[in-house]
């Protein structure tokens, strides 16, 4: 019996409002449609499978059956608190895998969570308007709980969960990571979030490669901002200031 089924999510969510798809196209698709429905922060879309999913820079984000937790929150944050979303989805992922004895466990700027320099979770927190006023957000989170990269061209670059703390009931975590965003949530636009989630960031002080759209910085991740800006120390000692851009700890050409 598979560890994620709607029989088991609606005995563990209780009244949260929520909806489970075997497969689904993006559960961010979904959520995003829920939110101009205005339902309530909170609302949560898992799915046991995504075939079109959206990562970050644009990239896809794909699960087989039975090998993931995917899941797409509704969110109703402050109007000045928009960056805060996908600091609080990380550092949420990042509490509730290192409370299952994840070692290692940390933040790649600006919000991908890694085990051991590794990724094991993709955060894409995205915004709806309406005209020119914003009505709420919603935050993607995908994480590898059982995928096999074995084999493949991420073999050195990701990790799956049950690689590091063995097996893993992927509604009991559910349950668990939505308690800590729930938390987290409650605290945006605070500066608890910030320096909670800088805490976490684990290339702080150490050599990056950072590719842009403007180009690529090479030199030392020097520190971050409360809007999440990351500065970088260039090889002639200038600070570069980076807003979006791919990030990979050390050198490389």
């Amino acid at each position: 019996m598979s560890d994620l089924t709607r029989e088991t999510i609606a005995l563990a969510l209780g009244d949260r409002p929520h909806e489970f798809y075997d497969s689904i196209a993006s559960s961010s698709d979904r959520a995003l449609a829920l939110l101009e429905k205005g339902v309530p922060s909170g609302t949560v879309v898992i799915a046991d499978q995504q075939t079109s999913g959206r990562g970050r820079l644009g990239r896809a984000w794909l699960s087989p059956p039975g090998a993931a937790l995917m899941l797409s929150v509704v969110l109703h944050p402050p109007a000045n608190a928009m960056s805060d979303v996908g600091m609080m989805a990380a550092l949420a992922v990042v509490e509730t895998i290192a409370a299952m004895g994840a070692t290692g466990a940390g933040i790649k700027w600006p919000n991908d969570v890694q085990i051991g320099g590794r990724k094991v979770c993709g955060v894409l927190p995205e915004s709806t308007w309406q005209g020119e006023r914003r009505i709420g957000a919603i935050v993607g989170i995908g994480i590898n709980v059982r995928v096999d990269f074995a084999g493949s061209p991420l073999a050195d670059s990701a990790i799956s969960l049950e690689d590091v703390v063995g097996a893993v009931d992927r509604t009991a975590f559910l349950v668990n990571l939505l308690a800590r965003i729930d938390h987290w949530s409650a605290l945006l636009g605070s500066d608890a979030i910030f320096t909670a989630w800088r805490g976490r960031l684990n290339m702080i002080g150490r050599a990056v490669t950072v590719h842009t759209p403007t180009g690529v910085i090479i030199g030392t991740a020097d520190r971050v901002e409360r809007d999440g800006t990351l500065w970088v120390a260039d090889a002639e000692g200038a600070l570069q200031r980076v807003i979006a851009g791919d990030i990979a700890i050390g050198t490389q050409d």
